[in-house]
């Protein structure tokens, strides 16, 4: 904690003043030193004169935190925020720390606690949740909705993360009633956060009508508010789901959204993603991989920098070249598919457990029939919690297959 006489020569450094200039008429520039240097303890008289050339409140040079020393802790915060680079989330918590018991009410108090709770979990700490229920109080005293919601989704994203799929829903759910038994009014952005992550949780917890409803019902309110705020997810969602319930027409109409989307926001992940489902539905629901591969060596351009498109173009080549007969090559390739920490969904799970299965037929054409087996089971063992999709059926009848040889 800073003392008086520091907050005073912060003060005044930042004002570009010397401490004759500060001391003015009704100090002498030795009285400010001893002050600054916690020497001496300036009069009611003094104190009121040294805000007034400082410019600040009387009560800001007295309290062990000043308002604007927390807002300037919260901007450098919110820049470690932004940047998402993990290595300086250490660093923001131990400035923030020392100032936990202090941070009681407002705004920029709720944030701090709600950026230490964060960071807190990212880094593996397990103090976060009693700091996250502090912010989330202090956001319920001022009805700050957005960030009150933006904590309970978080909280429940921690669940999700950790595949306990009905928890997460049943916390989402919680921290919606809360918000909206508390509000009157819940902005649009909020009310789309809200949407989606809903939509997310149902579908992995296999409640596809009752998440099919809401990804229409939010991406009509998106339509209808011209927010296009989680629109692409949403679409994403959509286009995905009319794959697994081999709707082409909505298949083609999401498709079209997503490109739409992409060219309105200047942003090729959407062309990307449309190109390389596509392929993946000639490759997992249509097995045609002879047009598969065709469609990948046809792709050209720059592919987005992200793992997901990296890690999803390999995965879908490897399952290609099997469908070709290029055996060793396909293997070699599906052995370099890395599962993301990112990816959470069934759905997204599923799709990558199966790269085992089409390993394991790689590996029986090969003539490792022991290998071929390991690779069946492992894939069956991790599609054992996954929803009952084309995914898990091809699976379970890969490993079925090889284990009767």
């Amino acid at each position: 904690m800073r003392t008086l006489g520091e907050r005073i020569r912060t003060l005044r450094k930042q004002r570009k003043l010397t401490l004759e200039s500060c001391a003015g008429e009704q100090m002498t520039k030795g009285m400010l030193s001893l002050i600054e240097n916690n020497k001496a303890n300036p009069s009611m008289e003094n104190l009121n004169y040294l805000a007034k050339r400082l410019e600040v409140e009387v009560s800001e040079l007295m309290e062990e935190v000043s308002g604007s020393e927390l807002q300037a802790l919260l901007d450098k915060a919110e820049q470690v925020v932004k940047s998402e680079e993990k290595k300086n989330y250490e660093k923001t918590l131990e400035m923030i720390e020392p100032l936990l018991p202090k941070l009681l009410s407002g705004y920029t108090a709720g944030r701090l606690l709600e950026i230490y709770s964060k960071f807190s979990y990212l880094i593996g700490r397990s103090n976060w949740q009693p700091i996250a229920e502090r912010a989330s109080a202090i956001y319920e005293e001022l009805n700050i909705v957005p960030r009150r919601a933006a904590v309970g989704i978080f909280w429940a994203m921690v669940l999700f993360t950790e595949h306990r799929y009905e928890e997460a829903l049943t916390r989402l759910l919680e921290e919606k009633a809360k918000v909206e038994s508390r509000s009157g009014y819940i902005d649009s952005l909020t009310r789309l956060d809200l949407y989606t992550y809903e939509v997310i949780f149902r579908f992995a917890v296999n409640d596809t009508v009752e998440a099919t409803r809401l990804m229409n019902e939010a991406i009509s309110y998106s339509k209808d508010k011209k927010i296009f705020h989680q629109v692409e997810q949403l679409y994403r969602l959509a286009a995905y789901r009319a794959i697994i319930d081999e709707d082409d027409e909505k298949l083609d109409y999401y498709e079209r959204k997503l490109l739409q989307y992409g060219e309105f926001a200047e942003d090729d992940h959407a062309f990307w993603f449309t190109k390389l489902v596509r392929i993946h539905q000639l490759n997992s629901f249509h097995h045609d991989h002879e047009t598969a591969l065709k469609k990948l060596s046809e792709l050209t351009g720059p592919m987005p920098e992200h793992e997901f498109f990296t890690n999803f173009f390999v995965l879908e080549r490897g399952k290609a070249l099997y469908g070709a007969g290029k055996f060793q090559e396909a293997l070699h390739m599906l052995q370099q598919v890395v599962i993301s920490e990112q990816v959470h969904h069934p759905y997204d799970l599923s799709m990558y457990y199966e790269k085992d299965a089409y390993a394991a037929l790689c590996a029986e054409q090969l003539g490792e029939l022991a290998y071929a087996r390991e690779l069946a089971e492992t894939a069956e063992s991790n599609m054992a919690q996954m929803p009952d999709t084309p995914y898990t059926q091809f699976v379970r009848e890969t490993a079925k297959r090889l284990a009767s040889q």
